[in-house]
């Protein structure tokens, strides 16, 4: 069978063993090596598929329950497919996939105004109650920044805004726009902490009905709000445009439009913060099955996609750092919790759905762990001197305005949701 060839070319480590529709058991990697996985196919057809297209029908077939797993998790047998992965040479598909690589992209991330709302509908606006199922208390769906592997989620969350908030310099009074927003936790925090005005934009109208409704739990509507917009249609001056996990949703195509309005919308002395998902190892294309049934329209760039752009916009950039392993760190805690929680998500939706969104959230902190993802945070000013020559000032604002999460809640990790 050629999938069979395909699997025993790419699968060097660990031990995998696949039964076949007709059940027959092929073995591959290393007996006894872990990780260790067996599992199952139950449908003929996906033996042709999977050597033609498996990041796309490895998902569908799980999350369609016509793949199952007799022996090991899913953390297993993703982590085993994704070690190897990482260390073996480019599959013919792959090398057709890479030489097609800049028509897709066109297509893949057309992203539009108008159709990037139509692009994000399918994910963010789907049922609060899901989210309210594995995210922190205060709503951050982006990736957390962990001091310590082992803080809590909570704890990591509240890190990574106070570590957004020491690039930003805002002073009491400053005007802040928040693009992609989200359900508003950072824009609270910078109001809260800082005195700062803040708008939120977001392509979300279940974002702006919450974060909106938590501004005003929180008495803070009158220095915080938040619509339902496109960045690139924003006007006025602010001192500050933050955003953080909105440029994966753009598309490579229409950088050149976010950081012209970045520019414009920036007043002379003003400060840009991006923080986004990002490749380590150079431009690419979205998984196929990520694409279809997650995020549509999205892409993760690689940072040389971005900084080009940035280079001609007018801005300086001033400071770049690259997060490792804190997605991954990021992406466990969601699956504890969404796992914990999953009948109540199988009542929201079906059981197809959550295995669906397990597959998303492991198959992500795979990508994280072992195949060159990574985060990246991009400061730019449009002069040269708008910010300090060293980073001393991010240390001290963070000293000064530390993480208040109870330290018990820290080690053994704040309660899930009832």
């Amino acid at each position: 069978m050629l999938w069979s060839v395909l699997l025993n070319y790419l699968v060097k480590s660990g031990d995998l063993a696949v039964i076949d529709a007709d059940g027959k058991i092929h073995r591959f990697g290393v007996s006894g090596q872990k990780p260790k996985s067996v599992v199952r196919l139950h449908d003929k057809s996906f033996h042709h598929k999977l050597f033609f297209y498996p990041e796309f029908y490895i998902g569908e077939s799980y999350m369609n329950g016509t793949l199952t797993l007799e022996e090991g998790n899913l953390n297993d047998f993703l982590g085993l497919l994704a070690i190897n992965f990482s260390v073996s040479k480019p599959t013919l598909p792959e090398i057709v996939a890479e030489k097609f690589a800049p028509l897709l992209q066109k297509i893949q991330q057309y992203n539009p105004v108008g159709i990037a709302q139509k692009n994000v509908a399918p994910h963010y606006d789907i049922s609060d109650k899901l989210y309210e199922l594995f995210l922190d208390q205060d709503w951050h769906y982006t990736c957390a920044y962990y001091t310590d592997p082992e803080n809590s989620l909570e704890q990591a969350q509240q890190d990574k805004i106070r570590h957004v908030a020491s690039k930003l310099r805002i002073e009491p009074g400053m005007k802040v726009l928040d693009a992609g927003c989200g359900w508003g936790g950072l824009a609270m925090y910078l109001a809260r902490t800082t005195g700062a005005d803040v708008t939120g934009v977001t392509l979300s109208g279940e974002q702006v009905r919450k974060a909106t409704q938590r501004a005003k739990d929180a008495g803070l509507q009158d220095r915080v709000r938040f619509y339902q917009k496109d960045f690139r249609e924003m006007t006025g001056q602010f001192d500050r445009v933050v955003s953080v996990g909105m440029l994966e949703h753009i598309g490579s195509a229409f950088y050149k439009q976010v950081f012209a309005k970045t520019q414009e919308l920036l007043t002379d002395d003003g400060l840009a913060f991006f923080h986004c998902i990002g490749r380590l190892d150079g431009p690419g294309t979205t998984n196929p099955w990520l694409r279809k049934y997650i995020f549509p329209g999205g892409y993760a760039p690689a940072l040389s996609e971005v900084t080009k752009i940035i280079e001609k916009s007018g801005l300086r950039m001033t400071d770049i750092e690259i997060l490792r392993m804190h997605y991954a760190y990021t992406l466990r805690d969601w699956q504890d919790r969404f796992r914990a929680n999953w009948d109540k998500a199988a009542k929201i939706y079906d059981e197809r759905f959550c295995r669906m969104w397990e597959f998303y959230l492991v198959s992500a902190e795979m990508d994280f762990r072992y195949l060159d993802t990574m985060i990246f945070h991009i400061q730019m000013s449009k002069q040269l001197h708008s910010v300090p020559i060293t980073r001393d000032y991010m240390v001290e604002w963070e000293q000064a305005h530390p993480t208040k999460i109870a330290s018990q809640q820290a080690k053994d990790k704040i309660k899930l949701p009832a």
